[in-house]
């Protein structure tokens, strides 16, 4: 009937604690797991292929929220595939972090008095391996708490000896296809970690800091220029203007007198001017700025460097030597003092660019560095979408995928650090410039060294789908595993890892892209929707809340908050209310479980079953369906939110209550909803395992007696359907909410018997007037009975008499009192929203309140009257 009987050895036992205490278990269970060795994959099976690589965690870091998500996606994706059949690889590892970990390495030495530069190249990389076996990998073990089904034997490290090679090989590709070069370019530099560093490692905030208006030249030649930067002045090659401003067409290709300097440059005409901007007129400083790079190489000006790698002032003069804010100073005072400055404005907010690792301001800077010539690499991972070959999910993210690989500037590969790849070059006394790949000797003899320089992180990352697989060798799991089904990752990351690992992808591997579908999520925010930040003092540790309340509730909140790149906003509260479903999943199971649920023999015929049976199992299949679309179409939140409502309030809060009758009458019908709820119990369990593992694993072994949920079968829809009972059981369900409903409003006990008539004889309702009784708490009519209430509610009659169970005049007199305040309190916002000087003053959300307030009035009002209504006359 349901294709979702599995054939399991009778259960062990049918006890169950009394409470679900899910630090007891979890770590045990996990053990389990992987010494079951469930988590692995076999590249030499025949099942099909499912295989998802883990976006490698920093080996500094340490679990936080956003990991937490991602990898709860990851893990729900690749539990169910493993379930459904599927040879399923969830490849670990983590990323060396180049910045990060040699920062936290030179912490430790400046801890002992002594610098990198102290213990030389060698050593220094030795000490920061050694930290790695020490202290790296902190995440690893935080993984596991999650319960995270990583195949662990198959661990990758981005500096391992294989992916080493992986790096050395494409780099040599890309060298030998001119798809690799050395030039000098304005780059992020860093003055504290004293090296390049990624657009993604520049973090942007408003400071305050001054726009200072100057005049270059003399009389009819003078022009102003604007900058936050006046140090760079020294640096100015040029002053541009655009060549349809009138206002300045008679100075181009004249000549002006560069302030402080004795030099005079050049006025030029260039179309990324803004003549609408400021005054129009731009200073040029090729080796200090992107954009004047830009204007630099058009108009062949010369690039003068101004700074050191410190961000000291190199400039022969008086602010040689200077830091480059107490140089800007300087440099502003002298302006003053020579009546150069036309305005100043204090304080300018502006938005300055940051390292992400140590927060000093980044300095625009033209150093010779290793560039990767990304146009026909980004024109590939454009097309590949464009063509169809791999789905970006949600699809509207396609746009900014787009905007970014189709207008993708050359990418600079290399870093001025110690801890990562070294570039792979070696050069000679007479300027020969070799590229050495893994498998050929480097030069040796008098002269030759290597570059000094390492790799980006993000390189060595942007293999990692094929690098982890074994590339360059021809191994039996790339074979199997390559292209990975889909990479799970934040939108943030879309253009930094995604489409770098797009090109390497297609380039290494002959055209096949890296994955199937890229499926991006949002970012973890608090419960007010605001970023997480230590300076906000909003920041989660997951490992808290993991201690306080279960992983898998931590999981499951994260799970049904998941919508496809959209952000997702989490509290405590809301894990709270997941460990609730927990504890009502364990407490629902183990009533099942006493009162003699079953999985044992085939389910019995449907002609057998009550309209309750058919109607659960008809539910049933219809959530199995639900659910498979929802994971296909990766929408974890109403996957969620689908069993959530399933199980709790359709199979714990309806079919279990509805069943409890049958099971205290006993005989045949007993016997067949007994079987029914191990069914639908089974089902339910092995659909919410993927998101809720550990107490899934406990209930459903304790159920069933089979081996592991983890590699029971995934339910599939039978295509069983029963619309009438489901009719029947939607009426039934109407009866008993509306009569509770107004219990309630007569401020009768949950508990509180009350005589009733039921006319339910000719309705498809009669045969479950047992259960109406029970769960209203209706006792029969008895002698006296006389009806102060009836009640019709779909096509049958309910008649209750109130008359020896609540005091109709006490009743009145409360009533009373409450319709009196609420109309005080109608009367009182109606005056409010009259008076037309309060709405000409009062604030939007303040009036916005009041109407509100209104509102709650009228409802209260319409409620009270009605209850009034039905109560007998005292």
């Amino acid at each position: 009937m349901t294709e979702n009987t599995q054939q399991q050895p009778p259960a062990t036992t049918t006890e169950l604690p009394t409470q679900y205490t899910p630090a007891e278990v979890e770590g045990k269970l996990y053990e389990r797991w992987v010494e079951r060795g469930y988590f692995e994959a076999d590249a030499k099976s025949d099942k099909p292929p499912y295989t998802i690589v883990i976006p490698p965690p920093n080996v500094t870091g340490s679990l936080h929220l956003g990991h937490a998500f991602e990898h709860t996606l990851i893990d729900a994706l690749t539990r169910r595939k493993r379930m459904q059949g599927y040879e399923t690889l969830w490849q670990p590892g983590m990323d060396h972090a180049g910045i990060a970990t040699q920062n936290v390495v030179e912490r430790e030495l400046g801890k002992e008095g002594r610098s990198r530069h102290d213990l030389g190249r060698e050593a220094f990389v030795e000490r920061v391996w050694q930290w790695k076996a020490e202290s790296g990998g902190q995440i690893s073990g935080q993984m596991k708490r999650l319960g995270d089904g990583v195949a662990w034997t198959r661990e990758r490290f981005t500096m391992d000896e294989g992916l080493s090679k992986a790096v050395q090989t494409i780099f040599k590709r890309l060298y030998d296809d001119e798809l690799i070069y050395r030039a000098e370019r304005i780059i992020n530099w860093c003055p504290r970690c004293l090296t390049a560093i990624s657009d993604i490692e520049v973090e942007y905030q408003d400071d305050d800091g001054e726009l200072v208006s100057i005049r270059y030249g003399e009389g009819d030649d003078a022009i102003v220029v604007a900058t936050t930067r006046a140090e760079t002045m020294l640096g100015d090659t040029a002053v541009a203007v655009h060549p349809e401003d009138e206002r300045y067409r008679h100075l181009v290709g004249r000549e002006i007198e560069l302030p402080l300097t004795g030099r005079r440059i050049p006025v030029v005409a260039d179309e990324h001017v803004d003549p609408e901007f400021g005054t129009g007129a731009v200073k040029v400083t090729p080796a200090h700025d992107p954009n004047d790079f830009e204007i630099g190489q058009r108009h062949d000006l010369p690039s003068i460097t101004v700074m050191d790698e410190h961000a000291v002032i190199t400039a022969h003069g008086p602010f040689q030597g200077l830091d480059r804010l107490e140089a800007r100073s300087a440099i502003v005072a002298a302006l003053r003092a020579e009546g150069r400055i036309v305005a100043e404005k204090r304080p300018y907010v502006h938005s300055v660019g940051h390292c992400s690792r140590c927060k000093t301001t980044i300095e625009p800077r033209l150093s010779m560095q290793w560039w990767v010539k990304v146009g026909p690499l980004a024109k590939a991972a454009g097309d590949a979408v464009r063509d169809g070959k791999v789905k970006i999910h949600p699809q509207e993210m396609e746009k900014r995928y787009f905007d970014w690989v189709d207008n993708l500037h050359d990418w600079c590969i290399s870093r001025q650090l110690w801890w990562g790849h070294r570039i792979p070059v070696w050069y000679g006394p007479d300027g020969e410039v070799v590229c050495v790949g893994p498998d050929d000797e480097p030069p040796s003899g008098e002269g030759w060294y290597q570059d000094s320089d390492v790799l980006d992180t993000w390189f060595s990352s942007g293999l990692w789908p094929f690098s982890t697989l074994g590339w360059p060798e021809q191994t039996e799991s790339l074979a199997k595993f390559y292209p990975n089904s889909v990479l799970v990752t934040g939108y943030d990351i879309l253009f930094f890892w995604v489409a770098r690992m797009m090109m390497f992808g297609l380039y290494a591997m002959d055209g096949t892209p890296p994955f199937h579908t890229i499926a991006l999520h949002g970012m973890v925010r608090d419960q007010n929707g605001k970023k997480m930040s230590k300076s906000f003092g909003n920041v989660v540790n997951p490992l808290d809340w993991m201690d306080k309340y279960g992983s898998d509730a931590l999981r499951f909140t994260l799970a049904r908050g998941a919508n496809p790149g959209v952000d997702v906003p989490i509290g405590e509260d809301w894990v709270q209310g997941s460990r609730n479903f927990a504890n009502k999943i364990w407490n629902a199971t183990r009533f099942a479980l006493m009162n003699g649920a079953t999985v044992e023999g085939p389910l019995p015929d449907a002609s057998k079953m009550s309209s309750t049976d058919r109607w659960i199992l008809s539910r049933l299949n219809s959530v199995v369906a639900e659910v498979d679309a929802y994971y296909e179409d990766y929408q974890f939140a109403k996957l969620s939110d689908a069993l959530f409502h399933f199980a709790w309030d359709e199979v714990f809060d309806w079919y279990v209550e509805l069943s409890k009758t049958t099971f205290q009458a006993g005989g045949e019908p007993a016997e067949v909803s007994k079987r029914v709820l191990g069914e639908v119990l089974d089902v339910t369990l092995r659909l919410l395992h993927p998101v809720v593992p550990f107490v899934t694993e406990t209930l459903w072994t304790t159920l069933t007696g089979g081996e592991s949920v983890v590699i029971a079968e995934w339910p599939t829809d039978s295509g069983f359907r029963d619309a009438d009972a489901e009719r029947e059981i939607e009426t039934l369900q109407s009866v008993i909410t509306e009569v509770r409903r107004f219990r309630a409003d007569q401020g009768l006990q949950p508990g509180q018997r009350v005589p009733a008539r039921l006319s339910l004889d000719g309705t498809a309702l009669a045969p479950h007037e047992a259960a109406i009784r029970q769960l209203l708490r209706l006792q029969p009519e008895g002698e006296g009975f006389s009806a102060t209430a009836t009640l019709p509610v779909a096509g049958v009659e309910v008649a209750l008499d109130l008359s020896g169970v609540i005091d109709v005049a006490a009743e009145r007199k409360r009533l009373a009192k409450d319709l009196a305040a609420a109309q005080k309190e109608r009367q009182q916002a109606e005056a409010k929203l009259g008076n037309e000087a309060f709405l000409a003053k009062a604030p939007d959300h303040v009036v916005e309140k009041i109407r509100t307030r209104l509102a709650k009035a009228e409802e209260d009002i319409t409620r009270i009257e009605a209850q009034l209504e039905k109560l007998p006359q005292a």
